[in-house]
């Protein structure tokens, strides 16, 4: 692989969108920013954001859609590792955000569903009818820690559930033809996976299925490993970023194969595709505080419902 270092001493960034124009969006959680990483490395604040921004998309309209987890504790490990532990001190509560690019003034779109205030809203995926899927992956506090959620906000009227509770959703993607719905469990390694029957609307397992969802793939390999953020390739792979056994697991639509690819972080936490082709992943190294380039990525990057 050809691994080029794009930006540095960030402060735990997430949520990479690959631009058009040769940049990346990103947020720094840590400094509760969203932030463009240029082509040739310069570190830009779009907007400040506060709270802890995770995922972001690209909207039909051009705006940028940022799920606000409302903030971390962070922990330096000795060997200089940052990573979160905890609901942060300040918490200011989770929301979705939408963000002018031209001009970074931003708003806050809701902060509940059906009457359930969000608690740490991680990552979201627009379908082709200008809704977006999201989740929540909840808080932990030092004796407890919330049960989250998968929600669907259509382009017109309120969000609703989809899932609930749910433990520790994190990454959401839909495949190639929009008709499945796959989202990645934290604390067990787990990628799941919804049959989508119209928007908003999947068919769900009976029990013991845990909130209707079928599995696709459990702990690959046996590591101990959580899984984070994800992104889909043109063939429907789901690329999961991988932490404490920190790379990308790729993970066939079916779970039938799973292989890993090993990255110098244990806190990769995010990947999206762009440049010629979609064939350089951008990677998100948290733990190290960078974003990387991997210029020859064996298979092109799905194309997103929309891009800027």
């Amino acid at each position: 692989m050809k691994i080029r270092e794009l930006a540095s001493g960030l402060v735990f960034p997430e949520g990479p969108v690959a631009m058009d124009d040769g940049s990346v969006l990103l947020v720094e959680i840590g400094r509760g920013t969203l932030t463009r990483v240029t082509a040739t490395g310069q570190v830009q604040v779009v907007a400040d954001l506060g709270g802890g921004p995770n995922g972001a998309a690209i909207g039909p309209d051009g705006a940028v859609y940022v799920c606000n987890n409302g903030g971390f504790h962070f922990h330096t490990e000795a060997d200089g590792c940052l990573r979160p532990v905890l609901q942060a001190r300040d918490y200011s509560g989770g929301r979705i955000e939408r963000v002018n690019l031209a001009t970074g003034r931003f708003e806050r779109l809701f902060d509940s569903v059906d009457g359930q205030p969000l608690r740490g809203p991680n990552d979201l995926v627009f379908d082709a009818h200008g809704g977006f899927y999201f989740t929540d992956l909840g808080k932990v506090r030092e004796n407890e820690m919330d049960r989250g959620g998968i929600f669907h906000a259509p382009s017109e009227g309120p969000p609703r559930t989809i899932a609930r509770p749910v433990m520790t959703p994190n990454g959401i993607g839909l495949s190639p033809d929009g008709g499945v719905l796959y989202f990645a469990e934290t604390e067990a390694a787990r990628v799941w996976a919804f049959d989508i029957e119209a928007p908003g609307q999947v068919a769900k397992q009976p029990w013991p299925s845990p909130h209707g969802g079928r599995l696709v793939t459990m702990a690959p390999g046996g590591h101990y490993q959580r899984f984070d953020s994800l992104a889909l390739d043109a063939f429907g792979n789901i690329c999961v970023a991988t932490l404490i056994h920190g790379g990308i697991t790729v993970v066939s639509p079916d779970g039938s194969h799973c292989s890993h690819v090993p990255l110098p972080d244990r806190m990769t936490t995010n990947i999206c595709f762009g440049g010629r082709d979609r064939r350089t992943a951008y990677v998100t190294l948290s733990g190290t505080r960078k974003l990387i380039a991997i210029d020859d990525w064996p298979v092109p990057g799905l194309t997103l419902n929309y891009n800027a």
